[in-house]
């Protein structure tokens, strides 16, 4: 992977502060194992609350881990008055997701001034196995901070009447 230059260097602090305001995370225990300019890793214990009908972890947490990780991962190349949102991915489920620890590794592929691209692979740990369990490639977007203020959403025709 090539070397990428954070254009915030005070990156680490960014990414690491913009992880943990997120209430979902901490919710599935999800936490930072690694980070660098345009990769991270991250990893989460298994819990059965986490489980599908079949005893798995459910594909929207795998999902979720890997959305996760592609943000941070592009997170730490954008600008200090950037924020980020993911505007499209796609997840390819490769395995049964079962294990006793999940990890999450992403990274940038291509950086751009609004717009950044991302691979993510998810594995699962079992007896200290590796399994790839899931791929996604993401696309994420900078949002500069106070560039927009939060609107409404405009009424339809038939919510006025007309």
């Amino acid at each position: 992977m090539a070397a990428f230059e954070p254009k915030n260097p005070g990156y680490r602090a960014a990414a690491v502060a913009m992880f943990d305001s997120q209430p979902a995370m901490h919710t599935l225990g999800i936490v930072i194992v690694r980070l660098a300019p345009g990769e991270v890793e991250l990893a989460m214990l298994h819990s059965p609350a986490f489980a599908q009908q079949n005893g798995f972890v459910h594909a929207g947490i795998i999902a979720a881990g890997l959305d996760n990780a592609c943000g941070v991962a592009a997170f730490t190349l954008m600008p200090r008055e950037a924020d980020i949102l993911t505007v499209e991915f796609k997840t390819t489920l490769l395995a049964p997701a079962r294990g006793e620890r999940f990890v999450f590794k992403a990274e940038v592929v291509k950086p751009g001034r609004t717009l950044t691209f991302c691979e993510a692979r998810a594995f699962a740990e079992h007896e200290g196995k590796p399994t790839l369990i899931a791929t996604m490639t993401g696309t994420l977007m900078a949002m500069l901070r106070g560039a927009a203020a939060p609107h409404e959403p405009r009424a339809s025709h038939a919510s006025r009447g007309d």
